[in-house]
């Protein structure tokens, strides 16, 4: 789903109620392609995120956190410079096009009043994040366009800003009925969706099918099946609630829980939809769920290589290893042939193969015994041949101990690669992917993993998250097996209480007592909630999570970071809400 213009207006009406005369208080840039403005609005401190990377462009307020790097780039620099105490004093989108413009009231650097300009542009790999002053002038450029990049337009500092060339497509907010129908006749049989997205400007495909949607029942309808005045009123509708700042920002979720498509305005199509207060809120929703597989795969290539290699290289060996232990069954089978051989010793002659032996343990009705076809070796003696049977028994013995020794290592290996896999899926920040990092390393995976210096960490305890139940206590959450570590065994007491998703890789998750009495059954509820989001059960409807207090954790010794076993203990079933667990959490 694209970020498309109607989204973009939706965007620029919230910046015009909430955050028109708002002061930067500090700038990051968090990732190279990612700005974030802390701001102070009327209603309190906001962040206001300037995405102009190709893959996911995107400008709102956020609730997500963000890391910022030890050393800010040149354009962030840049940025606190000349943006740090500025007020927003305008905000407008160029037309229909996928371009924000915020104008600034600031001071230059003789302290006179002066304007500046931020310009976000929001096309796919051609997104970019533009700085000019308050005559369009412009001073920094996120990604610089020159002549070898493009010979139509060039973005550099010292020009002056342009817009993008034009598209030949109609602003649907300015076509009225003779200029559609003539629109309309041009259109010819193709789908009408088709039709919409390729004649008028900045509307996405998801909105085209939803206006065919409204006019027929369907979303893959002719254009020549349509009236062309049943399809213009469901489109000046649309687009008259644009123009108007209505908008009713919606998302759809396929059946695992996901994001699957979102626009400014309710997708009837899909039947079942969520509506938002805010477009700020569904693009939180919306990237922080899609966007948190994507930037583990960029950042976590070598952590994820290496968890598929070990993985698939244990699970080979485990394979291997469980058919020598069936084999190892027939150890009994040796012993045997060494007894029978034993009790017919008398009968055997050195350069027999194969012979038909006597079972004096197998008596049957008729008062004979059974016989047993042995397999000899005509080089040794009937002795000798007995002394093989035995140590191949002696052999299979040991072999099925070792083995199964062996064979519950492999797993226990196996289960806490899995712990990691799901530290990944849990990584909010660079900081949580050098602590896996570290974690591997002291694992003794270092050889086949990446390891990086913590620059400006020194000594720093791990970054776990921290959230607030309704009644005020701290609980504490290990998103790797590090911070699971330290908040298990460093910071919580023998009276705190201990939460963990049951039978499967997760977080430790501590609910801090400091003091007080027990807690309500709400907050309970609440801290397993968190157990069960961090989890491998994460989207499930309904989780069992155990808990019971840190007295009766045990560690055992020369166990992988973050193990530990437990005998006594309560357990719940919980159907986490992902929004309201985001809500107890300390910023």
């Amino acid at each position: 789903m694209a970020f498309d213009a109607g989204f973009l207006a939706a965007v620029a009406a919230e910046l015009k109620e909430t955050a028109i005369g708002a002061a930067v208080e500090k700038v990051y840039q968090p990732e190279r392609d990612a700005v974030v403005l802390q701001m102070r609005t009327f209603a309190g401190g906001k962040r206001l995120l300037i995405n102009a990377g190709s893959a996911n462009p995107r400008i709102g307020f956020t609730e997500i956190p963000l890391e910022n790097p030890q050393n800010p780039p040149q354009f962030c620099m840049l940025l606190r410079k000349r943006l740090s105490g500025a007020r927003l004093s305008r905000v407008w989108q160029e037309g229909f096009e996928r371009v924000l413009v915020t104008e600034w009231d600031t001071r230059d650097e003789m302290g006179f009043p002066t304007k500046c300009r931020l310009i976000t542009e929001m096309m796919g790999k051609y997104s970019n994040l533009i700085f000019t002053d308050g005559e369009g002038k412009i001073t920094a450029v996120l990604r610089p366009v020159d002549f070898t990049t493009s010979t139509l337009r060039q973005v550099l500092p010292g020009m002056r800003y342009e817009l993008p060339p034009p598209q030949d497509k109609t602003n649907p907010l300015e076509v009225d009925a003779k200029a559609f129908a003539a629109l309309y006749a041009a259109g010819g049989e193709r789908p009408a969706d088709k039709w919409i997205t390729a004649t008028f400007l900045g509307t996405s495909a998801t909105v085209a099918r939803e206006i065919v949607f409204r006019t027929t029942g369907e979303t893959d309808t002719p254009l020549c099946a349509i009236p062309c005045e049943r399809l213009f009123a469901v489109f000046a509708t649309v687009f008259a609630d644009v123009g108007a700042a209505r908008f009713s920002p919606s998302l759809v979720t396929d059946e695992r829980g996901m994001p699957r498509e979102y626009a400014f305005l309710p997708l009837t199509q899909y039947g079942d939809h969520r509506s938002f207060e805010s477009p700020s809120l569904l693009l939180d929703v919306w990237f922080g769920t899609r966007d948190k597989e994507t930037r583990v795969k960029q950042r976590a290539t070598d952590i994820l290589h290496l968890l598929s290699s070990a993985r698939t290289r244990i699970s080979h060996k485990l394979e291997l290893q469980r058919a020598e232990l069936a084999d190892c069954a027939k150890g009994e089978e040796y012993k045997r042939m060494g007894d029978l051989i034993v009790a017919n010793c008398y009968a055997l002659q050195r350069g027999e193969t194969r012979v038909s032996l006597i079972d004096y343990e197998d008596y049957r009705e008729d008062g004979s015994f059974g016989t047993v076809e042995v397999e000899l070796d005509g080089r040794l003696s009937p002795t000798a041949n007995a002394q093989r049977y035995y140590k191949k028994y002696t052999k299979s013995k040991t072999a099925q101990v070792e083995l199964t020794k062996q064979i519950a290592i492999g797993e226990a290996e196996l289960a806490y690669l899995e712990t990691v896999n799901t530290a990944l899926l849990t990584a909010e920040t660079p900081t949580d992917l050098l602590e896996i990092r570290e974690e591997l390393a002291k694992s003794g995976y270092a050889s086949r993993v990446k390891t990086q210096e913590r620059k400006g960490r020194g000594t720093n305890a791990p970054a776990f998250a921290e959230y607030r139940t309704t009644s005020g206590y701290r609980v504490l959450c290990g998103k790797n097996n590090l911070q699971n570590e330290y908040i298990t065994h460093k910071l919580a007491t023998k009276n705190d209480y201990w939460f963990h998703a049951k039978n499967m890789p997760g977080s430790h998750v501590v609910m801090l007592l400091e003091g007080r009495e027990e807690p309500p059954a709400k907050d309970f509820t609440e801290a397993a909630s968190i157990a069960a989001i961090y989890s491998a059960a994460e989207g499930a409807p309904q989780t069992e999570v155990d808990y019971t207090t840190v007295r009766n954790l045990k560690k055992t010794p020369g166990a992988k970071p973050g193990y530990v076993i437990y005998h006594t203990n309560w357990s719940a079933i919980v159907s986490p809400d992902k929004e309201a667990v985001a809500r107890l959490r300390v910023k």
